[in-house]
Order: C-alpha cells, then sequence, then structure tokens
C-alpha cells in the first residue's frame, strides 16, 4: 500500500482537463461483450480497474490493444473463449458484477464465487441483479457458496420495478435486455450521468433504448449489436475534486470539459458552503481566495444540510469532497447519505486534523467548520473520494501531513499526484 505525503497551506492553481469517467468506462467495457465486431473507446482513464478488466478480457481469449498514453483502446472479442473462465471474475471491483448480463448473453451458463467486493461503503448486495436476470428469463442458483447462472437461448422481455435505483443494477438490466426477445421497461431506473454514458453507447452500437436520462427505461430487443467508436465522457467527480481542492486552498482552478449541463445541482451545493462556480463555455472555474462560509436557509431553525441521493439528487460519491470543504468553511451543516450505510466510517480521521465532527447515526453527520487545524497522519478508507478528503483538508494544512494507504485513490483518479502537482501541490506517494 502507498502513502500520500503533503506539505500543505499551498493555494493550488492551474487548469486540468479531466479523465474519462470510472464509472462510465467499466459499464461500456463490460457491454463491449455484447458483441464481436470491433470497439474503439477514446478518453480511457488509466485505472487499476480497467486494468484488471482487460487483464479479464485478454485471459478468455479477447484482443485489446491500449494505447495507454493516447487513451485509446480497441477490442475484438471474436476469441472470447468462455471455456477458459476459472470461476473467478476480477477482484477487488464490485463493477465484477456488471459482466453477469455479458458473460450470460455470450456463455448461456457460469458459475462463479458469490464474493465479489469493492469499497468499503457497506453492503453492496447482488439480489437486484438476480432479480432483474431471473425477470429476464436466466436461472439463478446457490450451493456451497457457489453461484450459478444459467440462460437458455436468449433473455426475453419484461417489466421490472425494483425496490431502489442501483446503478449496476439498471446497467446490468439494459445489458440483458438490449438482447432479449421482445420489450423490457424497468421502472424506477437509475439516471446517473454515467447509465446515460452507457445506454448512449449501446444505442450507437443498434440498441434500441427509450427514456434515456429518466426513471423509466425501454427496451427493445435486437438480434445483434455493431461496433464502432466512442468517446468516454469526462468525470464529473473528478471535475468536482479539483474544483473543491481549489476553493479549500484559496487558489484558482479552471477545469476543461465541464459538463455543465450536469451541475446544476452541484453549483448549488458548492454554493452552500460559500463557493462561486462560473462557467466559461465547457470550463468550470473556482476564483482565488473564496470566503468559506456556510449559507442560512430561509427556515432559520433548520440547520443547513446537503442530501445525497441516486441523481438528480447531489451525488453520493462526492459528498466527502463537501465535508472537507465544511470543515474549512465557517458555521455548522449536516451531511446526509441516504445510500451508503458506510459512507462516515472515516469521520475519526477526520477529527485527528482537529476537525469537529458528530456523527448523529450512520448515515447523518453535522460539521461544526472553521475549527483550528493541525497536520497530522490520517488512515485512508477503502472508499475513494474519502480518501481524497483527507488528502483535501491536508492539502489546507500548512506542515506535513501523511494519508496512509491511500492507493484506493488509483481506482478512479489517474496520474493524481502528477495533476496536483502541475497546479502547485507539493505532494508524493511513498
Amino acid at each position: 500500500m502507498s502513502d500520500l505525503i503533503i506539505h500543505g497551506g499551498k493555494p493550488l492553481s492551474g487548469t486540468i482537463t479531466p479523465s474519462g469517467n470510472k464509472n462510465s468506462v467499466l459499464p461500456i467495457l463490460c457491454a463491449t461483450l455484447l458483441t464481436d465486431a470491433k470497439v474503439t473507446l477514446r478518453n480511457v482513464p488509466l485505472i487499476t480497474d480497467v486494468e484488471k478488466l482487460v487483464t479479464f478480457f485478454s485471459e478468455q481469449g479477447s484482443v485489446v490493444a491500449w494505447d495507454r498514453a493516447a487513451g485509446t483502446m480497441t477490442l475484438d472479442h471474436s476469441g472470447f473463449d468462455g471455456s477458459r473462465l476459472n470461476g473467478e471474475l476480477p477482484a477487488g471491483m464490485r463493477s465484477s458484477v456488471l459482466l453477469f448480463a455479458p458473460l450470460l448473453q455470450r456463455m448461456k451458463k457460469f458459475a462463479l464465487p458469490a464474493n465479489a467486493k469493492g469499497c468499503a461503503l457497506g453492503i453492496r448486495e447482488l439480489d437486484p441483479h438476480l432479480e432483474i436476470l431471473e425477470k429476464l428469463g436466466a436461472k439463478v442458483a446457490t450451493r456451497g457458496g457457489t453461484l450459478t447462472l444459467s440462460l437458455k437461448d436468449r433473455f426475453r422481455g419484461a417489466r421490472h420495478w425494483p425496490d431502489y435505483m442501483s446503478v449496476t443494477a439498471t446497467e446490468n438490466f439494459v445489458m440483458a435486455a438490449v438482447l432479449a426477445e421482445g420489450e423490457s421497461v424497468l421502472l424506477n431506473a437509475a439516471s446517473e450521468p454515467h447509465v446515460q454514458d452507457m445506454c448512449a453507447v449501446l444505442a450507437a452500437m443498434g440498441a434500441k433504448i427509450e427514456g434515456l436520462g429518466t426513471s423509466q427505461l425501454t427496451v427493445t430487443g435486437v438480434a445483434r449489436l455493431k461496433g464502432g467508436t466512442f468517446t468516454i465522457a469526462s468525470d464529473h467527480h473528478e471535475i468536482v475534486t479539483f474544483l473543491a481542492l481549489g476553493a479549500i486552498t484559496g487558489g484558482e482552478v479552471r477545469v476543461k470539459n465541464s459538463l455543465p449541463h450536469h451541475f446544476d445541482l452541484i453549483t448549488r451545493s458548492f454554493a452552500k458552503l460559500g463557493v462561486k462556480v462560473e462557467h466559461d463555455g465547457d470550463t468550470a472555474i473556482v476564483r482565488r481566495r473564496q470566503k468559506l462560509l456556510v449559507e442560512q436557509p430561509f427556515t432559520t431553525n433548520l440547520l443547513p444540510k446537503i442530501e445525497a441521493a441516486p441523481w438528480p439528487y447531489f451525488p453520493v460519491d462526492l459528498l466527502p469532497c463537501m465535508i472537507a470543504l465544511s470543515v474549512r468553511a465557517k458555521g455548522e451543516v449536516m451531511f446526509w447519505n441516504k445510500v451508503y450505510e458506510g459512507g462516515f466510517t472515516w469521520m475519526s480521521e477526520l477529527a485527528k486534523f482537529g476537525a469537529h465532527v458528530v456523527v448523529s447515526d450512520p448515515h447523518r453527520v453535522t460539521v461544526f467548520g472553521a475549527k483550528p487545524l493541525r497536520p497530522t497522519t490520517v488512515e485512508a478508507p477503502y472508499i475513494i473520494r474519502a480518501a481524497v478528503a483527507l488528502y483535501m483538508v491536508a492539502a489546507s494544512i500548512p506542515g506535513k501531513s501523511v494519508v496512509k494507504n491511500a492507493d484506493t485513490i488509483k481506482r478512479a483518479h489517474p496520474n493524481f499526484v502528477e495533476n496536483l502537482r502541475s497546479l502547485g501541490a507539493d505532494v508524493e506517494w511513498r
């Protein structure tokens, strides 16, 4: 495991071009299994989860040509041989579940241990995925810790209304339905930007999908999909991260390709902490020396709050960045994570800097900001942007801090340290 060594207290300023969206590229990579035609992807981020999927594809006989420097990748699955599958999917990444539908489309039957893992945000249940696959005609069986999935011929169109909006379950539904016999309808579908990205790529490959960006998707199955060349959209998580870094350190940061059409609520959430985000075309800007001050609601007997839930709520993965900012903002603010029960397990590490945080329950914390902070050594949880948030706080404090075991950042932020240094940060991996 690697540690981040930070010498903080320096304003970070400059221009950043964000990488491709991790949460877009992973399902899109899995979706390429749905065709034997060549697929070329541009703006592919150099992250560990992509490396794991590429290795998995190659081990099964697919041909993958990846120009890491250029960020382009061409995949040819015509030689994919399911008999090589050894019962293991890529380890250490929850996105492995996104292989379920594509593998069933290709292999018709496979078995594996029911132990797919990702980060430490809480229980990530398989039930929504298995319910969808069964609804569309697959058979699911478990015995002795082994999960066996099977499919006779093709998936069959069906209507399904899951308990809640799950991003990966929605993506599995779409990947099953695009080649199914007949029409499939998913109500209570997730609509995050990365879900929209995957659906848009599949539509360009010949899939028939209606309701893009809404909570109801209607998919009419087709006989086959074609290949093509597609560009992975910018990562809105990374865009927010670098804007927040500019704000917390008092610098001026510009982020290109910033997807302003996705930013209305994100911009309002920044404003609740006294940060003004400007947009100049597709460039987002945080000016220097922002006055970090918690905005008071009109209803004065209520605590200011930022609530995170499935899109179009504020993205739950960005809540740690807002928490880090609030530590520096004058005032009190509550954060409500309506998705993960393990999202606030790192508050004790944040407190080591001197931050005042009260954990109400597994889903709510209140931060009392603008307290004196000190450099220190903290332990990063296996939560990507919680590790980033700990770095953010350290970067705002003069002196040397260490964020231990911060490797999880590499799962989503390629060239993280290099980008930080381009903004003037004094930081290194050890």
